[in-house]
């Protein structure tokens, strides 16, 4: 995920700094040397880092911070504050006309995923903020991002206004704005060409076209992979055409995430999407201060429900929560669980916007969760319904034809239903009104009940040591 390396090292930085009982300009440019490493490491640009720590330094080593009852803590708010002001003090937002079509020009390099990142803002426009949207596809220099667009927008019931690749893009984009006339849009987005480098006939189309659109927008699309070039594009960018924002795709990725950190300070153009996957709902708002928050291993609880509420069917939710409260929970329960987690998406990147789990999400594996959730699924599937929802009835030969069916082992059978039986203690738990305390998990796990155990294994010992005692 961006930015992991450098919260990692922040964090050990920072955490060495709160555990001194005094703060002193020794211990400070300890701190400020780990931090500055940290920086220049995940790509972030030399004059900023500079600035970054002169800044720190001042106001640390300030009266205020030293004589305070925790001074490292002042220290760790002093950092987060300025990261939030390398990334913007305010959240962006896109501008629209009160009355009238507002139109968004989308430019970028080739390869930096602009046409799916215009059919993502098109989306979240259309489902979030209620918008007519028409996207239009001048990008005739590559006919494949004509087909693209048209799928996309067929994916999120956006409509897709184009006249092939043998019309030029500018009138493309001048019949486009008839047809979004005609038809009562209210917000067209143009996906316009890219490519591999700028060059100036590219300049030269891309600025003929803003001169016919006047765009309300003009949202760069910059891969987090590029690092510092992304500063670079934006500046070249910037200077010829005016932007208004940026769109920062492949978060997602192991990108060092500098890059994102230098382009506001530098080019003074605001991020106003982050891109996190390549499905069609996977962009979010940026939010400076959400941002600074995940850098600094703080978590964000908020954006994490946003997406629960946009993503999860709440009344699946809903309905298994009921059961629950009256000590119920089945494999149909398990099955429609499995099916809100993957609506969730990454399950690395959920669980590392909740604070403190940030140890744990490094251990995480995506690929291997995906895997064992769709064994167990393939598990439930080969049941019956009624074997779903009476799971006690499963003996041996039940359990033999459900793993032949689901092509796994017995073993793995009974590793699910010992997950399901795990389940249904905290279920009859929580429905009693007693929240299960860790050592009644304890107690679970040496019985077998948690996942990855076997509670007949369990019952065996328990067997054995009897009979020893008898015979004694």
């Amino acid at each position: 995920m961006a930015f992991e390396s450098l919260s990692e090292r922040l964090n050990k930085a920072l955490k060495n700094i709160t555990g001194q009982g005094k703060l002193t300009e020794a211990n400070m440019n300890d701190m400020l040397k780990e931090v500055r490493m940290s920086l220049l490491e995940a790509d972030v640009n030399y004059n900023v880092v500079k600035e970054f720590i002169a800044n720190v330094k001042e106001k640390a080593l300030g009266q205020e911070v030293i004589d305070s009852i925790n001074p490292g803590q002042m220290v760790v708010k002093i950092v987060h504050d300025e990261i939030r002001e390398l990334l913007g003090t305010e959240d962006a937002r896109l501008h629209f006309k009160k009355t009238g079509i507002t139109t968004v020009m989308m430019v970028g390099l080739q390869g930096t995923g602009k046409t799916t990142a215009s059919a993502k803002i098109a989306r979240y426009c259309k489902d979030k903020l209620q918008k007519r949207v028409l996207l239009v596809a001048c990008d005739v220099i590559r006919p494949a991002a004509i087909e693209q667009l048209q799928t996309l927008g067929q994916s999120i019931d956006v409509e897709v206004f184009s006249l092939g690749a043998d019309v030029g893009a500018v009138e493309t984009a001048r019949q486009a704005m008839q047809y979004a006339k005609e038809r009562q849009k209210d917000l067209v987005i143009f996906d316009t060409a890219g490519r591999l480098h700028i060059d100036q006939d590219l300049m030269n189309e891309l600025s003929e076209m803003k001169q016919l659109v006047e765009p309300d927008e003009l949202l760069l699309t910059v891969d987090a992979m590029t690092g510092q070039d992304i500063v670079t594009v934006a500046r070249e960018f910037n200077e010829q055409l005016a932007i208004t924002g940026l769109v920062v795709t492949k978060m997602d990725g192991d990108a060092r995430g500098g890059g994102l950190l230098s382009v506001r300070t530098i080019t003074n153009v605001p991020v106003l999407f982050v891109s996190n996957g390549e499905k069609v709902e996977d962009l979010e708002a940026f939010h400076p201060d959400r941002m600074a928050d995940r850098i600094l291993g703080m978590g964000d609880i908020v954006t994490l429900v946003e997406q629960a509420q946009e993503k999860l069917d709440m009344e699946v939710q809903e309905k298994t929560a009921k059961r629950m409260k009256s000590g119920i929970f089945t494999f149909n329960d398990m099955l429609d669980q499995f099916g809100q987690m993957k609506k969730m998406g990454s399950m690395q990147r959920m669980l590392g916007m909740i604070p403190g789990l940030g140890n744990m999400v490094k251990n995480l594996d995506d690929e291997k969760m995906n895997d064992s959730m769709n064994r167990s699924q393939a598990i439930i599937q080969s049941m019956t319904p009624y074997e779903r929802e009476n799971p006690s009835c499963l003996k041996a030969s039940r359990k033999n034809r459900i793993a032949k069916g689901a092509g796994v082992k017995v073993m793995d059978v009974n590793r699910l239903i010992s997950s399901l039986e795990q389940m249904q203690m905290m279920t009859k738990m929580m429905s009693g009104g007693n929240m299960p305390n860790m050592a009644s998990l304890q107690a679970m796990q040496r019985g077998g009940g948690l996942a990855g155990t076997s509670k007949h294994a369990g019952s065996k010992k328990q067997k054995k040591s009897k009979k020893k005692k008898k015979k004694k």
